[in-house]
């Protein structure tokens, strides 16, 4: 095999003391890759480096829902959803009433048991595990239902719920743990009121905390601003995309604030009639077709044509 750098017809080999000119680089493709000392160009600051996967797109799944299916008796609520949600994340399940965002997350959490298909949670089969063993391993749940303790005050609710935590604990300990929970959802002057005397948002914020006494790696929250209004909403939506953002808890909401939702959200999946319909985040999410002309778009169809120009 000869060497294509050297003559091997028609001219002379170089003689002694000279030698053979380098060969000259052929462009295979667009411009003339980088001479000697010279490199290919830095992505900008803040702009992916192509072909690599981000930081949350190699980590695993926090919660994985895989053909997720329950039936009641003869109706088939979920069809088989599949969807997951990663850690420092917000993710919206959003849909019309009877779509099955509620029997979703409760499927997840373990409050009733799926018909067939498998849940994970940090990478663990949890799917015939009860909800108690769930929140033990980093699962906590904010259901759509009151569930706080109306008849004792915001500090006896966040020390009741502590006790079935974390067991007997000083007074200390559990006076000191109260304290940063009411901190972190602004209900420190609140702490001597009783739950049955807050506001919507202000219940939910204890609800919140309640869900926040063993550190969650999920959230899952049903209908979190329900019955709240705007001003409190919007509160309540900064403290959960802050526990995403800084704490890195995977946070998965369904509502039907949907502006407040996807404020919140990071992306956001449609449910229509048991499956997941579309996927995106939440700018494209608005004008997809099916959540336009299925979801959002049955709002328009509520308000009454203008009366014609005379």
């Amino acid at each position: 095999m000869t060497d294509d750098n050297v003559a091997t017809s028609g001219d002379d080999s170089p003689t002694d003391g000279e030698h053979a000119p380098a060969p000259t680089d052929v462009a295979t493709s667009g411009d003339d890759p980088p001479t000697d000392g010279e490199h290919a160009p830095a992505p900008a600051d803040g702009e992916p480096v192509p072909g690599a996967a981000t930081a949350s797109e190699r980590a695993p799944a926090a919660i994985r829902g895989d053909d997720v299916r329950v039936a009641r008796g003869d109706k088939t609520v979920l069809r088989g959803v599949t969807l997951a949600a990663r850690s420092g994340e917000v993710l919206g399940v959003l849909g019309p009433s009877g779509a099955g965002k509620s029997t979703l997350f409760r499927a997840l959490v373990g409050e009733i048991e799926a018909s067939s298909g498998r849940v994970e949670l940090l990478g663990e089969d949890v799917s015939r595990l009860p909800l108690w063993a769930r929140a033990r391993r980093g699962l906590s749940y904010v259901p759509q239902t009151p569930s706080v303790l109306w008849d004792l005050s915001v500090r006896d609710n966040l020390a009741s719920y502590h006790r079935v935590v974390h067991g007997r604990s000083s007074a200390a300990t559990v006076s000191a743990a109260i304290a940063r929970l009411a901190q972190r959802v602004a209900l420190e002057d609140r702490m001597d009121v009783r739950a049955g005397e807050l506001s919507g948002g202000e219940r939910r914020r204890l609800e919140l905390a309640r869900a926040l006494t063993r550190p969650p790696r999920v959230l899952i929250c049903d209908e979190p601003f329900a019955g709240v209004d705007p001003q409190q909403a919007s509160r309540l939506g900064d403290m959960l995309r802050a526990l995403a953002r800084d704490d890195g808890v995977c946070v998965m909401l369904a509502d039907h604030h949907v502006e407040e939702a996807l404020r919140v959200c990071t992306r956001a999946v449609l449910l229509l009639d048991g499956e997941v319909a579309a996927e995106a985040e939440p700018a494209a999410f608005r004008e997809h077709p099916l959540v336009v002309g299925r979801y959002l778009g049955s709002w328009a169809r509520t308000i009454p044509p203008p009366p014609p120009r005379p």
